[in-house]
């Protein structure tokens, strides 16, 4: 069970709608309802047809597509307040990858129908769908301009500043603590490079002090990071 003030907490951090005021949020949290999954569990899969958007609010879910080798590729690993599953909710068309749940996960799921509905009754979360879409392509062009115009280590960089920028939205922090539970070869796919290269990056980071590996974890510092990825 999610209670009140959790769901309030967890809307009032998600990247969509943090930047409402809180009776528009109040409107958003009476249209939501509460979704369980058990680790390992398929919360949906790519092709499915899209009926909810789920804001995490509790455990860690990871997105993965299947390559046309059969491999999975998982490119994303979402913990709370982050949301998923939108792009379908706007567009109306099947999912485009799978969710998966990494460990226990309770999230707050919006269908389609509600989300219509608060469109058509609260201006400001149009307002910041728009915001949040643009968000959304913002870090896609991104990605694209680091792929195609800088060195491996600037990838890097902005890839771990851009799953920083999903845990911690509003830049509060100057070190953010991030799993990373995906493969060098993985990352090395989400990059645009080779896993050797990849090992030379992170060691580049590493001694700049822009990351510190713990394990599975990545404590990243923001600042040296945005130096390295050529954004500041």
């Amino acid at each position: 069970m999610v209670s009140k003030a959790e769901a309030a907490d967890v809307l009032a951090r998600a990247p969509l709608f943090g930047t409402l005021d809180d009776t528009a949020r109040k409107a958003v949290a009476e249209e939501m309802r509460e979704g369980t999954y058990e680790q390992g569990q398929a919360i949906f899969a790519r092709g499915d047809q899209g009926t909810d958007m789920h804001v995490v609010v509790r455990g860690r879910v990871k997105l993965s597509v299947l390559t046309s080798e059969g491999r999975e590729l998982s490119f994303a690993h979402v913990e709370p307040p982050s949301i998923f599953g939108e792009i379908a909710i706007f567009d109306g068309r099947p999912r485009s990858a799978d969710a998966t749940a990494v460990t226990k996960v309770l999230t707050l799921m919006l269908s389609k129908a509600a989300f219509t509905r608060l469109l058509a009754a609260q201006p400001s979360v149009a307002e910041a769908a728009i915001r949040f879409l643009s968000g959304r392509l913002r870090s896609a062009d991104e990605q694209l301009e680091a792929i195609a115009l800088h060195p491996i280590e600037a990838r890097l960089a902005r890839f771990f500043l851009a799953a920083a920028r999903q845990k911690d939205p509003n830049g509060n922090v100057a070190k953010v603590t991030l799993p990373l539970p995906i493969s060098q070869t993985e990352l090395a796919l989400l990059i645009g490079a080779s896993r050797p290269k990849v090992n030379a990056a992170l060691a580049l980071l590493e001694a700049e002090g822009a990351i510190e590996r713990r394990g599975q974890l990545m404590v990243c510092d923001i600042q040296t990071l945005t130096g390295l990825g050529g954004l500041d």
